[in-house]
Parts: C-alpha cells; structure tokens; sequence
C-alpha cells in the first residue's frame, strides 16, 4: 500500500474513533459547587409564605405590620362611620335648610301683593313676620354646623339657593321701605349670621341682589297703572347705581356672571317704561315743554 493511502486511512480511522467516543462528563468541566442545606423547618416556612413580604426564616420582630386584610378592614370601617356621620349631619341640615324654604316661598306670596292695591304697610308685615321666622332657622344651622368647624363650604351647596332666594326678597323689603340698597352687613345682621364660622357668602349676596332685580320690570308697570309716575324713575335710577357697581367687579363666566348679565335686561325693561312715561309728559315735575326739548 501506498504511503499516502495509508495515512488517509489513519485520518478516517482517527475521525470515526472522536465522532463515536462517549461524551466528556459535565462535572469535569465545571468546578464543583458548594451545596448550602438549610434545616427543614425553614424550607416548609418559606414554601407556605412565599407571598409575604417578610423573608423566611426571617427573626420575629415587635415592629412588624398587621396583617394586610386587618390593615384594609381598619381603614374601611374608619371610612364607613366617617360616611355614616357626614351622612347624619347633612340629613339634620337639609331637614332645617326645608323649613327655610317654605318660609322664603310665604315671605315671597306675601311680597307679590305689593303688584295690588294693597297698603305697603300690610304688605311688609306679613313679610317681616316670615323673616323672624328664617332667622331662628339659620340659627339653628349655626349650631349644627359648630359640630364639625372648618367644613363650612362643605355642607353649604345645601343652603346656598334657599340663601340668595332669602336675600332677594330682603333686599326687595329693604328698597321698599327705604329706597336703598340692603348692604352685606345689614343682610347678616337680618339672618342673625356673623363674620366668623358661619356667615353669608359674598357670591350667595351678590346673587340674591341679581335675583332682586327681576321684581322691577313688573313692579314699575304696576306702579304705573296705579299712577304713580315718579316710579319708574327712582327705579330707573336705583337700577342704574347698582349695575354700575357691579361692573366693577371681575365677575367671571359662571352663575353670578349669567345672573348679572340678565340685570340689564331688567333695567333696559325699566327705561322702556321710564321713556313711555316721559315722552307722555307724565313725570311729575316736567312740562310737556321740558319734555320736547329733552
């Protein structure tokens, strides 16, 4: 045989003897490894809380917290009687605020006979009766609200419209009587209110001289058809001041800012009736002469 033959046949037959020789075991390639045995009470403890935040076989400890559905049904309980409570004194104040209604709607009844024939003196006492009667009644909320201080605008979505409606119709009573304008203090002082834990809002006043101004328009005409001509210019007048002052004020575009922009629709109703009257030479005081050249 020849010498290259030979060692070709060397080369296979040292190829087929690698390729079918059994694999080199993995433990003679990787170093050998510590082997930590932990005692079997540590393994059943870690295998049965594998959730909890605490590692096993952890020391025990005083300052560990409470169990989580204790922890969740503590501050759940704790939200259910703050509920109940909150719930229970809002009760008692709508149970009041509904009473203040019904004695705003008999002091609002009594107010619509100034449009009659009726005395103003009649028509005031029967209003004024119904005002002592809502200012025992805020009263009352005053010394509801004490139980809970601080928490005023909390619970005052439940009064506010029985408020501005109760400050419409004084602020009506006031002009009636005087010709002016019912002033905040004054409206606080009618209610029985104060300046500290329990007042009158600002916004809540604001809103109820708005609402006042919607008995004009009719009350003008009213005035007139009983002849009294000098009416519409006071109203006129009074109208004027009063949305002057308000124009002064950054009213921005929510409720009060609506209530307001319907007062010159109010006044406008009232120069109508002011202008009929006038160019009529009705004005007491006027010539029909005066008139003309005005």
């Amino acid at each position: 045989m020849r010498p290259a033959a030979t060692a070709v046949a060397a080369t296979a037959a040292a190829l087929r003897a690698a390729f079918f020789a059994p694999p080199v075991a993995a433990s003679r390639l990787l170093p050998p490894r510590r082997v930590l045995l932990l005692p079997l009470h540590c393994l059943s403890s870690s295998s049965s809380s594998s959730s909890s935040a605490v590692p096993p076989c952890a020391p025990p400890s005083d300052s560990q917290p409470p169990p989580l559905p204790a922890l969740m049904d503590a501050q759940f309980e704790s939200f259910r009687a703050q509920l109940d409570g909150s719930s229970a004194l809002r009760d008692r104040i709508r149970a009041v605020v509904s009473e203040v209604e019904s004695a705003s709607r008999a002091a609002t009844a009594a107010l619509l006979l100034v449009h009659q024939p009726v005395p103003l003196s009649d028509v005031l006492g029967k209003a004024k009766l119904q005002v002592e009667v809502i200012k025992v009644l805020y009263s009352q909320l005053a010394e509801i609200l004490k139980e809970c201080p601080g928490q005023y605008y909390r619970y005052h979505g439940d009064w506010r419209t029985e408020t501005q409606t109760v400050v419409s119709m004084l602020a009506f009573t006031y002009w009636l009587e005087t010709g002016g304008l019912l002033t905040h203090a004054e409206a606080q002082e009618k209610l029985g209110l104060s300046s500290g834990e329990f007042g009158l809002d600002v916004e809540d006043y604001l809103t109820g001289l708005c609402f006042m101004s919607n008995d004009f328009p009719r009350y003008v005409v009213n005035r007139v058809t009983s002849g009294d001509y000098d009416c519409p210019r006071k109203v006129l007048s009074f109208l004027t001041d009063l949305h002057a002052s308000f124009r002064m004020l950054n009213l921005r575009n929510d409720f009060l800012r609506k209530k307001f922009d319907g007062m010159k629709y109010d006044l406008r109703r009232v120069e109508e009736v002011f202008y009929d009257v006038k160019i009529r030479g009705l004005v007491p005081g006027e010539s029909k002469q005066e008139v003309a050249q005005s």
